[in-house]
């Protein structure tokens, strides 16, 4: 019997440990080798099948769809299924909750961005740790948000909309893909800047929150940039100013809300690739090469390019310690807007 049947096999330590004892020495420590590679046989053998990445978030979103083609990029350079599972809800907590629980071997792996970093202060009851219960594995992309208005509101500038709300303290509601969400928290901050009262409907994601907005059922939202331009251009939405430290390119008539009296304000919604903790180190630099090799293919740098998202990748150390970094810069925030969800 080889080290991994005594390791697999009912009572099979307890006889290694016997043959360790009464065996010859040579064979004792070539068995004890072999048990201990094990783990790192597993990682070179690595993906041996499908693997499954979480977008917590409704199909069809923002985040939803650069993920797909990513993933099918992946796919063919790893030689195995990438499957996609939406888990929307709970401002993506139910489903990093969900990838937090996996098995930490590399076949579960999560769309991670701003809900993470946000909900580890926001939530005052969680079963998980949002950063802490997860390895970061690399970010992929990032772009500015974007302060739109349906067009029946009657404001066509940053300082026409303050003067609007806080004409109407508390009777203005604004969208946002859910509680913890990057849209919840950009906007939040906005509105305490700014010293405005208005009534969150936070939704299960971006794509039903942004219909909502175009058909007139809430007339306010600070959604990723990208996904709004068609609304944008057939004047189904009102963009007031963008979120980033410039213009966009895509709306350079556009002001930030830093040129529109917000010094210093500066927010991104960013994305990247996280696994549960514990995932064997030789897996997740693996899954880095692989992803930085997909982001500089050709058909994700035309995808992300026509998308307007900005690709962002680095190592896995880099990540982790931007995710921290990203759950103080949140906690200032959301202590500041007096954000709390029990």
């Amino acid at each position: 019997m080889d080290a991994s049947s005594y390791r697999q096999s009912p009572g099979g330590a307890a006889r290694l440990l016997r043959r360790l004892a009464a065996g010859p020495a040579i064979a004792a420590l070539g068995l004890l080798a072999a048990l201990l590679a094990a783990p790192a046989a597993h990682a070179d053998n690595y993906p041996s099948r499908a693997i499954h990445i979480v977008v917590p978030y409704s199909a069809g979103g923002s985040s939803d769809a650069p993920m797909r083609v990513i993933a099918q990029q992946m796919a063919q350079q790893l030689g195995q299924a990438i499957v996609i599972e939406n888990k929307p809800g709970q401002g993506a907590m139910i489903g990093a909750e969900y990838v937090a629980r996996s098995a930490p071997d590399g076949y579960t792996l999560l769309l991670a961005s701003n809900p993470q970093a946000i909900s580890a202060t926001l939530y005052s009851k969680l079963n998980f740790d949002p950063v802490g219960d997860f390895a970061a594995i690399s970010l992929f992309g990032r772009e500015p948000g974007v302060l739109v208005v349906n067009p029946a509101m009657p404001v066509r500038s940053v300082r026409e909309f303050i003067d609007y709300v806080k004409a109407r303290p508390g009777k203005i509601d604004y969208a946002s893909s859910g509680n913890g969400s990057a849209q919840h928290l950009f906007t939040a901050m906005f509105l305490s800047a700014a010293g405005l009262q208005m009534m969150h409907i936070p939704y299960r994601g971006s794509a039903q929150a942004v219909t909502d907005v175009v058909a007139g059922q809430v007339l306010v939202a600070m959604p990723g940039l990208a996904a709004m331009m068609p609304h944008i251009r057939e004047q189904r939405l009102i963009p007031l100013a963008v979120t980033g430290d410039a213009r966009s390119p895509l709306l350079p008539q556009v002001p930030t809300l830093a040129e529109s009296g917000f010094p210093g304000f500066s927010a991104y919604v960013w994305s990247g690739l996280v696994a549960p903790k514990g995932t064997p180190p030789a897996i997740i630099d693996r899954l880095n090469r692989e992803l930085k090799k997909a982001m500089d293919s050709d058909t994700v740098k035309a995808y992300m390019n026509n998308a307007s998202v900005e690709i962002i990748t680095d190592t896995p150390a880099e990540f982790h310690a931007f995710f921290q970094q990203e759950k103080i810069r949140a906690a200032k925030a959301i202590q500041e807007a007096g954000l709390k969800i029990d």
